[in-house]
């Protein structure tokens, strides 16, 4: 209580704040969803506080939802109904006890009338004041700001005057290439880059209509476009006291469509004198605007030391796990503390770096559309496993379903090492273990990234995809031996399938259970119709003792191995062993191997429907389309073959038939519901996968198999069972 307030080397104003610190909070409120909801969730339990989340009515199965220790529903699908609604969040905290509420990132995170609402009724906002989220929203005012404050910026035009001949005449005076950017947002929206004059007026056009439309504010901004810049970006944090600090930097030059996929700290290059001025520059910026909490001052860096100030970002950024990875610092943390009025916990001088961090974003999208999101049902995810060196931040699970409502983030996936090339090392190995089925993805993308030589050398600039499009997008190659190790996971989960008919029969010890193949006065043979749904393949499988002799298109070879629920698939494969995952969705099966997946097409029409999977789990709609007939409801009793649900898709009816005889347990949708392709229909339990007292027919028995060679249905999950949660 005695020290007296000092200025430390960095800048900043430190002050004792042991005495007098107001109580840490009791209950937080994260109105957020996803994985960053997730993320604070679990920093705010750590900490001994409960939580309180909210929810929309597409979420109500959602990860955040199953972590809190509350959670209210506010509203419908879309944002603007549920987490856009600042007056139902604050209801819920008030009714709910919360004390504080944590915005997390988009949504309301930089909203100044929300915040202000917040501490009108007595909450705390665990963001800045609304006067620096204001300040720094306005992306004109803000480079005036900072331009009065001393900070470089872009030459260019910030001015209130928005009339086209103003705009034409400034365009002129800055001269081409000129980038035109909205001024009342970010995200690469409202944003052009103009090469000739001429071009000028059709691209302001444009530019206006789509900020209109994402900001509802039509002004833009100036400013000459730089040639191969850097996106260098520092981590600020300020308090209450007067205290600012920086925790060094991260380069986020790796972008599409000017958004980030991949981020890394420290940022390659900088030099101990580069960083000493940009963090300075940084810290000077935030006091400009009065700031508290966590922020982040982006600028482009041109050569070797000329940086320009672009913008502030007011709240935690996507890629903050880089920086504690480096600083071993929880920001959360921080800013749950400075946000109840205690000082920053450590001084500039205090803040070291160790080592290298990097995070890729893996998000549900189709990089060779122009990176347009994908929708659909999760049915199967694997990520890598998490230690000291790898980390993933996710808010789904397998069986989620990502929709058109909301960010199609999946995870973000970040890796350390003591140095860059360990973390490149890392980050390879990790991706390759990243598995995801069901939307498209742009993992293949990230591996490529990951991979290219231009980035292990950190040529980084904004226009890096741009630049390598043909190498990060290009089709990666297939497995080899796709068509022997798909066929083998086939013939597993069949002998896996007729294993456990066998124990819930009457006579499990009957040979007709293990018929695999069997052909009179010939040696046994299993034929297999598999490929790709534009060229199948006839393949011959020949059971043995120890596996399988597989004639392929390719010629023979000999195939052994272990399946297990999960569709982890060990095979050995000509003497070469190998570990990949199948996901079977009816008959399309999906080969994982290192990341990289291939689709192929079972024809199997002795156990399987268009659109059906085999008993004991769900079924899914074949093809996006519309619920034209609803036949069954929880708890009916049904025969196999018997209809339960057709859909209207392409102009075409598609019935959905009951796999076995079974019940019913659920019906996903109403009559004229939308679905999507490979969305969870109906919720279905087979007799076979019942208890083992609903026995299977004994051959011979009525229902019972036909002929030898006809083996019964498989009452375990197809590979993998996908996404089914258990009941």
């Amino acid at each position: 209580m005695g020290a007296t307030p000092g200025r430390d080397p960095g800048g900043e104003i430190i002050r004792p704040g042991a005495a007098g610190t107001p109580p840490a909070f009791d209950r937080v409120l994260v109105a957020n969803r996803g994985e960053i909801a997730c993320r604070v969730i679990r920093t705010v339990r750590r900490l001994g506080m409960s939580v309180v989340t909210v929810y929309s009515e597409a979420d109500a199965g959602a990860m955040h939802v199953s972590l809190a220790d509350e959670a209210w529903l506010i509203g419908g699908a879309p944002a603007t109904e549920s987490y856009l609604r600042g007056d139902a969040i604050i209801d819920v905290a008030l009714r709910s006890g919360a004390q504080a509420v944590h915005p997390g990132y988009g949504f309301l995170a930089e909203n100044p009338d929300f915040a202000e609402a917040c501490a009108d009724v007595g909450l705390t906002f665990i963001g800045p004041p609304a006067t620096a989220i204001r300040a720094m929203g306005d992306k004109t005012a803000a480079k005036a700001l900072m331009e009065r404050a001393g900070i470089p910026v872009v030459p260019g035009y910030h001015g209130d005057a928005q009339s086209l001949e103003t705009l034409r005449e400034a365009a002129i005076g800055i001269g081409t290439p000129l980038l035109i950017k909205a001024s009342a947002g970010g995200g690469g929206k409202g944003m052009r880059v103009v090469e000739h004059l001429d071009e000028f007026e059709a691209a302001l056009t444009s530019a206006r209509r789509e900020a209109a439309a994402a900001f509802g504010d039509d002004r833009v901004l100036l400013g000459r476009y730089l040639e191969r810049p850097r996106h260098v970006e520092i981590q600020v944090f300020a308090d209450t006291h007067g205290n600012v600090v920086h925790l060094f930097e991260r380069d986020c030059s790796i972008q599409r469509r000017h958004q980030k996929i991949v981020e890394e700290a420290p940022a390659p290059g900088m030099t101990p004198e580069l960083r000493r001025r940009m963090g300075a520059a940084a810290v000077e910026a935030a006091r400009a605007v009065g700031y508290v909490g966590a922020g982040t001052v982006e600028f482009l860096l041109v050569g070797d030391s000329s940086f320009y100030f672009m913008e502030m970002n007011t709240r935690l950024q996507v890629e903050h796990p880089v920086t504690e990875f480096i600083t071993g610092l929880d920001l959360v943390e921080w800013q749950l503390r400075v946000a109840a009025g205690r000082p920053l916990p450590r001084r500039q001088q205090e803040l070291t770096m160790r080592g290298h961090a990097v995070e890729v974003r893996v998000y549900a999208e189709q990089p060779a559309r122009g990176f347009l999101p994908s929708t659909g049902t999760i049915e199967h995810l694997r990520t890598p496993e998490e230690g000291p060196h790898v980390r993933v931040d996710t808010g789904v699970r397998q069986g989620d379903a990502v929709t058109v409502h909301y960010d199609p983030l999946i995870a973000k996936l970040v890796v350390w090492d003591d140095d860059r090339p360990a973390a490149l090392r890392r980050l390879r190995t990790a991706l390759a273990g990243f598995e995801m089925v069901g939307p498209a993805t742009n993992l293949s993308m990230l591996a490529a990234v990951a991979a290219h030589p231009a980035y292990a050398r950190a040529d980084l600039d904004t226009g890096f995809v741009e630049r390598h499009k043909d190498d990060l997008l290009a089709t990666p190659p297939h497995a080899e031996d796709a068509l022997a190790l798909a066929s083998l996971g086939v013939l597993l989960e069949r002998r896996r399938g007729a294993e456990a008919a066998a124990l819930a029969s009457e006579d499990p010890w009957s040979p007709w259970w293990r018929n695999e193949g069997w052909r009179p006065n010939s040696p046994p043979q299993v034929v297999l119709t598999l490929g790709p749904k534009d060229k199948p393949s006839t393949i011959l499988a020949y059971p043995g003792s120890g596996g399988y002799r597989l004639a392929l298109p390719s010629g023979t070879v000999t195939a052994a191995g272990e399946l297990d629920g999960s569709g982890a698939l060990t095979a050995t494969i000509g003497g070469r062993r190998r570990r990949v995952t199948l996901v079977r969705r009816g008959c399309a099966l999906t080969l994982v191997d290192a990341g990289l997946l291939t689709e192929l097409a079972l024809e199997d029409h002795e156990a399987f429907a268009v659109g059906q999977e085999v008993p004991g789990g769900r079924l899914t709609a074949p093809m996006p389309g519309r619920v034209l007939a609803v036949m069954v409801e929880a708890g009916t009793a049904v025969r196999r073959g018997e209809p339960l649900l057709t859909l209207e898709a392409m102009k075409m009816e598609h019935t959905i038939t009951a796999p076995a005889d079974g019940t019913v347990l659920n019906v996903r949708f109403r009559v004229d519901d939308a679905v999507t392709e490979g969305q969870e229909l109906i919720v279905f339990e087979s007799d076979a996968t019942g208890a083992r007292e609903a026995r299977a027919p004994a051959p011979g028995a009525p229902n019972a198999p036909l002929a030898p060679n006809a083996a019964p249905a498989p009452a375990a999950p197809p590979i993998p069972d996908a996404g089914a949660r258990t009941r």
